[in-house]
């Protein structure tokens, strides 16, 4: 992350982010998948609601990325629902629109 941070800066947009992250992680042999979808089950039925994990790192992280002033309590929301449906129970919420990286993280646990 710190090296597409420093490479584009922050002001793009979070799909830019995604695709230099996944190149990344491609360079250095680290399993991923980008765009993850993340069905519900309901009463023994999955369902697609088109929820999608913006990136999943060797099967036990979330990343969800963002590009916005300010993360707010919704993305927090957002990154605990996808953990909890998941069964993950690790995350990053980055934020890449920081001028420093490190400002930009909030990491989470279940």
């Amino acid at each position: 992350m710190l090296e597409v941070h420093r490479a584009l800066g922050p002001g793009l947009l979070e799909s830019t982010y995604q695709k230099c992250l996944a190149h990344e992680l491609e360079l250095n042999h680290i399993d991923h998948k980008l765009e993850h979808p993340l069905p519900i089950e309901y009463k023994g039925v999955r369902l697609d609601f088109g929820y999608r994990v913006d990136l999943l790192v060797e099967d036990r992280l979330i990343v969800e990325l963002k590009a916005v002033d300010a993360v707010k309590e919704i993305h927090k929301a957002q990154m605990l629902t996808y953990m909890k449906l998941s069964g993950i129970g690790t995350g990053l919420l980055v934020n890449f629109n920081v001028k420093m990286l490190k400002d930009g993280i909030k990491r989470f646990k279940i």
